[in-house]
């Protein structure tokens, strides 16, 4: 996937938030999970809980590890025959190694990344487009999936993305998916690049693994609680993690808004009256909101909106101000 396309960020970026956009997301990861105890397996092995999909669901979740440390986040598909659990490209051998050491009697584990690739059409007109193309209606809930047919091909159709606006991810075989590809970009969609996708997820507070989440942080401080279910009888972490609860969080991944010019960068360090309180995890230049926005890991102390931060960028402290999320309100994600 590229950084972008011929038209430049912005207008990649507007054409999802106004319109629609395509991204080419072939080099996600795929497992698929079955087998008469494959349920018991993910419930131990994920954070969320398993017990409560039904066949047609998505779900949001991660790994730990057994001191809370983050594996990876991922989602989870519940299929008649098994589960599709879907992984960040990086952690690829990581995750399928992690698996495969605490793999229990009665569960296979197939690692299907190369056969699978994976297109996301988001935007608000999204549902119009592909609906243009589709043997089936496209009014599923949010975090749930469709198996049918888009112009002939077979393919997998969730109502998920990355961005914050209403949108599709479509899974198929590599051929079917240069098909549809092109269909939808022969019918006017804008091809999308990392570049976009990025201030997108930024602007809706989505982690990204190896900037906001990793193995030195935890579900707690990262936001990520509404995904860890404390009510199952045992997962991987759970021990460390209500240890952590119970303590409280030392830090919390907060959002902010520069309140002067600059663009915060990742590893940028944050202050509050000159005393160093953290570093930036994730920082770009919102094309709506026509300022530097940033993610960050600070003292839970400093964690309350409206705080008065400041951002060293390149020897100067910069002005900011923690804000609740997301940083865009009024998207088209649950239209």
């Amino acid at each position: 996937m590229p950084i972008s396309y011929s038209d430049g960020i912005q207008p990649e970026y507007f054409a999802v938030r106004n319109d629609v956009g395509l991204f080419d997301v072939s080099h996600m990861g795929e497992f698929f999970i079955n087998g008469d105890d494959a349920k018991t397996f993910l419930q131990y092995m994920t954070i969320n809980n398993v017990g409560k999909m039904k066949v047609g669901d998505a779900q949001y979740s991660a790994m730990c590890y057994p001191d809370g440390g983050i594996v990876d986040d991922l989602i989870l598909y519940r299929k008649p025959n098994g589960y599709l659990m879907v992984v960040n490209a990086a952690n690829i051998n990581k995750d399928f190694d992690w698996l495969s050491q605490n793999i229990i009697a009665n569960v296979s584990l197939e690692n299907l990344s190369e056969s699978y690739s994976l297109i996301a059409i988001q935007g608000p007109e999204s549902r119009n487009i592909l609906s243009q193309f589709t043997d089936f209606e496209l009014n599923m809930p949010f975090y749930s999936y469709q198996d049918g047919l888009v112009e002939g091909f077979s393919v997998m159709v969730s109502r998920t993305g990355y961005t914050g606006e209403l949108g599709f991810e479509i899974y198929g075989n590599a051929e079917s998916l240069l098909h549809i590809w092109n269909i939808l970009i022969n019918s006017g969609v804008k091809p999308a690049g990392l570049a976009a996708r990025d201030i997108l997820r930024m602007e809706m507070k989505y982690c990204l693994y190896g900037n906001d989440i990793d193995k030195s942080t935890n579900p707690l401080e990262a936001g990520l609680s509404w995904i860890t279910d404390f009510s199952k009888n045992s997962f991987v972490g759970k021990d460390s993690l209500l240890k952590i609860k119970e303590n409280g969080t030392k830090r919390q991944l907060i959002a902010f808004t520069m309140q002067e010019r600059g663009i915060p960068r990742q590893g940028y360090e944050v202050f509050i009256n000159s005393k160093k309180i953290g570093n930036v995890t994730s920082g770009t230049q919102s094309p709506i909101l026509k300022k530097g926005i940033g993610l960050a890991y600070i003292d839970y102390l400093y964690h309350e909106s409206g705080c008065e931060i400041a951002i060293n960028i390149r020897e100067q402290l910069v002005p900011a101000r923690i804000i609740r999320t997301p940083f865009i309100k009024d998207t088209s994600l649950h239209h």
